[in-house]
């Protein structure tokens, strides 16, 4: 006998340890930020504020929702409106996460080989990302500049170009702040007019780490932010600190792992499911991904860890390069060229599905679909939207739902409030930007063109 299928419950943020951290800390945290975490995490964004306010909102149904009916029986749910704030919401970014995979093995990748790589700078050069973000661009830059060379040397072909995309991620295990390049990049290059495709020998990872560490140098001296002795000494050490990483080939056939990869590269900063919250203590205890270490964070430290790692408004974490750039791709489609496939390769088929719905989304997230009615299996279907406040408390009042929830105040211990301590490799003034929230609001995903 069949099992009989899942039933899908909206998702309730504000029972998790992770929302009560946020909830209980995030007044203090922002008011002490200044005195506390400034010389260790850079100056305050206010950009973050409005993050955390509406994440703290994110899922309530007092700030509005859609009314998802079954057809057929009548049943009825509420479905609360989301933040979409990404990085710092776990549910909206896993949403972008897979949303983001499905389109780019869609629209973006071709049906070529290709590599993962991860380029890794050394720690005494991470505290110049941290207080200035938008050398994160240039960072992109240098991993695109090294590879590009590379493989147009091992291509012998007229004109070769690689296409690349590149995801910054900024946290590591313990959401210390390490700047780093994820890129998926072809296994060899593009040539001529008909998209012809030649696979690129093995490349030697030592050279090209080398490249990689004379570009980083120079962008980092033409900011301003190292001097010409301080590159004589980095350059002298025996273990520079620098790395590249390079993961097998990845097949054409291998969809799932692609976009599995593709995921991979824009994941979220922690794992909600390693997060342990203790009220009492005022403390967070996160599990490493081996299951075998734990690190405890006072609740402000964790909150300052975890804020260093939200973008600014505008900010793009993801580029396109070479074949894969806007202007490439948008100049391949005027030409009705961009849908054509290497010719050394078989067709796999090319029917495009347009963007997914967030039901679509939620059953391949959590494999169970919101649309199924849970009392006859019928279909379900969205029948309209309630944005307005009166509105909105008229419905919950009527159906009870209109409460305040009320949780005691968190026990804030003496070591919740004492100073932290200060890595010498961060004691460093923040650097001031005016510009640093001029750029529009970003959408789900505004492309920078390369």
């Amino acid at each position: 006998m069949a099992l009989p299928a899942a039933s899908y419950h909206p998702r309730r943020p504000q029972d998790t340890d992770y929302y009560h951290c946020v909830e209980d800390y995030f007044e203090i945290f922002v008011q002490e930020y200044d005195d506390r975490f400034s010389r260790q995490y850079g100056f305050w964004r206010p950009y973050v504020e409005k993050v955390i306010y509406r994440y703290l909102d994110c899922g309530d149904l007092r700030h509005g929702f859609a009314r998802v009916k079954c057809k057929d029986c009548g049943h009825e749910y509420l479905l609360a409106f989301s933040c979409k704030r990404r990085h710092f919401c776990p549910s909206c970014h896993q949403k972008r996460v897979v949303e983001f995979g499905e389109w780019l093995c869609m629209d973006v990748l071709k049906k070529v080989p290709h590599r993962h790589f991860i380029f890794s700078i050394p720690k005494i050069l991470r505290r110049y990302f941290l207080y200035d973000r938008k050398l994160l661009a240039g960072l992109s830059r240098c991993a695109w500049e090294s590879l590009k060379v590379f493989m147009q040397q091992a291509v012998p072909e007229k004109a070769p170009i690689p296409g690349a995309v590149i995801a910054m991620q900024t946290f590591g295990d313990f959401l210390g702040f390490n700047p780093h390049c994820h890129i998926l990049v072809t296994d060899g290059c593009f040539y001529g007019q008909k998209g012809m495709f030649r696979v690129a020998p093995p490349l030697e990872l030592k050279k090209l780490e080398a490249i990689f560490r004379h570009k980083v140098f120079k962008m980092l001296l033409n900011r301003g932010k190292i001097t010409k002795e301080m590159i004589a000494m980095l350059s002298t050490w025996r273990h520079s600190g620098f790395n590249v990483f390079c993961g097998n080939r990845i097949l054409p056939k291998a969809q799932t792992a692609m976009e599995n990869l593709a995921r991979y590269i824009i994941r979220a900063s922690f794992s909600q499911e390693r997060m342990k919250y203790l009220e009492q203590e005022g403390t967070v205890i996160y599990t490493a991904k081996d299951g075998k270490t734990n690190k405890n964070f006072p609740a402000l430290e964790w909150l300052a860890a975890m804020c260093s790692h939200i973008p600014n408004r505008g900010e793009q974490m993801v580029r396109y390069y070479g074949y894969y750039s806007n202007v490439s791709r948008g100049k391949r489609k005027e030409a009705g060229a961009d849908d054509a496939l290497p010719s050394i390769l078989e067709p796999e088929g090319n029917a495009k599905v347009l963007r997914k719905s967030w039901a679509r989304l939620i059953q391949k997230i959590y494999e169970v679909d919101p649309l199924v009615c849970p009392h006859c299996k019928g279909t379900m279907r969205i029948i309209s939207f309630i944005e307005d406040a009166q509105v909105i408390r008229d419905i919950l009042m009527h159906l009870g739902l209109w409460l305040v929830r009320s949780r005691p105040p968190p026990k804030i211990c003496a070591a919740t409030l004492s100073e932290p301590k200060t890595s010498d490799s961060y004691a460093h003034p923040p650097l001031l930007q005016a510009d640093a929230y001029a750029d529009p609001e970003y959408s789900w995903d505004d492309y920078i063109q390369s």
